[in-house]
């Protein structure tokens, strides 16, 4: 038994011009009919002669009818077979291209890359396969809406189509990623260095929209099938030269973006670091491994204990104990950047609740954090169900979350600072602030970068920088932090600079949590309840000790 749902209805239908073979077998009869059917009827009516055959003149007048049934049948089915190949062509056309750009999608740039490979090869020509995406494109969609969005990204690829070669072929893989192919002389790749460097200089052009006015950038990786001392065609495969791209697009991305690189072996063993790197962090933050460290904060002219920064650190057991300069970048790129600082910030409450109430916690705030426009009443809801007071709690923001959102982010520094938390400018004079700014937003304190601070190591020297951050916060009315006093000789030159505080190794390395409280317990700058219970715990302990060892005795 025949399953005639797998037939294709392409074939099916024209198969069925059968019924043209009909009509061209009625007009074969209606002519041996007729040229004897026809004379007679002609006689009898002009002539009187006798009548036709009666069966004759039925079958002329059935294969008249089986003619025009014919005809129109094969007519209907000549529309239908045209209309199928016209559907099956869009089809085609939907499954190889993007709808939105009309490049090709992922699936068919496979297909497409590997015929060029070989039309290349042939000729003994190379191909590169680059693959871009726009940075902090996430930004765009977030500040101006998807429709916005998706307007910059037809722009976009009409910008690198009109740079690219008659046989270069462009795709769009997904979201903001795109990647494009393209034959060149083997051993001149800098045919293809001269591409890019044209797509870079269209896109530093901003994006004219109706509404709004965009700028952005992009960050591209290269791979070839050319490799140096290897022959054309090295690469095993498409599949092999997108990985590759795409390595050397992450290594551009973690080079700060907005820049290029070819693929080198080193990439892939970065890269396997990195996923690493990644599965450690989301099992860690799963069983607790990250925990605060807290950095003192030292009154420069009094040497009093004021305050501690907390410092999140990373307690691998495969690793050690890993500074955030390692995963903070990659918790913020994989979306844990909010659930690991919120579980910091709890414990960090929670420990510095012990603390003498004189002392105040500083904490860093993520640049992602800020684009969230709940994230105050987050904070806040945290503060209280810690029951720890806000007047207490110093957060620090970096110079970019202001060149990010300006808006939002005086919203919330407003709100916070309604309910009493300080707000500190970190890092200053290493971003993107403004004179501007600092008078309009309203801060409670300045940090001065470490890169700036560590000027003031030589004997005798002195950093102008230094000089005008400390007189611009007198004139501002804001108190200073100097961060990065490691030695005796950058103290001496802050202390000429009026009352600021400081940290550094000079004052120690930061510590954990049991530490801290070793160290205030000795300095009795415990609270009075944990004072007490510390007392009281050690009481215990030693009536313990005693018990033990009279049982000895």
């Amino acid at each position: 038994m025949t399953d005639h749902g797998t037939e294709n209805p392409l074939e099916t239908a024209e198969r069925d011009v059968i019924a043209l073979g009909i009509a061209v077998a009625a007009i074969i009869l209606l002519v041996g009919t007729g040229g004897s059917v026809l004379p007679k009827a002609l006689a009898a009516i002009v002539a009187n002669g006798s009548k036709p055959d009666v069966l004759l003149v039925n079958a002329l007048l059935l294969n008249i009818a089986l003619i025009i049934f014919g005809w129109r049948r094969y007519r209907e089915l000549m529309r239908e077979i045209a209309e199928r190949r016209r559907a099956e062509e869009r089809a085609h056309l939907l499954a190889a291209t993007d709808p939105l750009t009309q490049c090709l999608n992922r699936r068919s740039m496979v297909e497409v890359t590997e015929d060029l490979r070989a039309r290349s090869g042939a000729r003994g020509e190379a191909i590169a396969y680059c693959m871009f995406d726009l940075d902090n494109f996430k930004q765009i969609n977030d500040m101006h809406g998807h429709t916005t969005g998706d307007a910059v990204l037809v722009m976009l690829c009409d910008r690198v189509r009109a740079l690219m070669p008659h046989e270069a072929r462009l795709a769009r893989l997904g979201g903001d990623e795109f990647a494009f192919v393209m034959p060149y002389p083997a051993g001149q790749s800098d045919r293809v260095d001269d591409l890019v460097i044209r797509m870079f200089e269209r896109m530093a052009h901003p994006f004219q929209l109706p509404e709004v006015t965009v700028e952005l950038t992009i960050s591209i990786g290269i791979a070839t099938d050319n490799e140096a001392g290897a022959q054309v065609g090295a690469v095993s495969d498409a599949a092999a030269l997108m990985h590759r791209a795409d390595m050397a697009l992450y290594h551009a991305k973690k080079q700060g973006r907005n820049r290029y690189f070819w693929f080198e072996s080193g990439m892939e063993h970065e890269l396997k670091f990195r996923n690493q790197l990644e599965t450690g962090i989301r099992r860690g933050l799963s069983v607790g491994e990250f925990v605060p460290f807290y950095e003192q904060q030292i009154d420069v002219q009094s040497g009093a204990l004021v305050g501690f920064e907390m410092l999140a650190r990373w307690r691998s057991p495969k690793l050690g104990l890993i500074s955030p300069d390692i995963f903070v970048p990659i918790a913020e790129e994989i979306g844990l950047i909010t659930e690991m600082s919120e579980r910091l910030m709890e414990q960090a409450f929670a420990d510095a609740r012990e603390w003498d109430d004189s002392l105040s916690l500083s904490i860093n705030i993520s640049p992602v954090q800020l684009r969230d426009p709940w994230f105050a009443q987050r904070l806040l809801k945290k503060l209280v169900e810690a029951n720890f007071p806000p007047q207490r709690l110093e957060i620090e923001i970096t110079e970019s979350c202001l060149h990010d959102n300006v808006g939002l982010v005086r919203s919330m520094i407003t709100s916070l600072r309604n309910q009493g938390v300080q707000i500190s400018l970190d890092d200053f004079g290493t971003g993107y602030s403004s004179l501007e700014q600092l008078r309009s937003l309203p801060f409670d304190r300045i940090k001065i970068d470490r890169s700036f601070v560590a000027e003031l190591r030589e004997p005798g020297r002195k950093s102008s920088i230094v000089e005008a951050i400390v007189a611009l916060g007198r004139g501002l009315d804001l108190p200073l932090t100097a961060e990065g006093v490691e030695d005796e000789e950058i103290l001496k030159a802050l202390k000429t600079m009026g009352r600021l505080k400081a940290q550094g190794y000079l004052y120690g390395h930061p510590e954990d949590a049991d530490a801290v409280r070793k160290r205030l317990r000795a300095a009795g700058l415990m609270t009075a309840a944990t004072t007490a219970d510390a007392a009281q715990a050690e009481t215990a302990e030693q009536e313990q000790t005693a018990h033990q060892n009279s049982n000895r005795a």
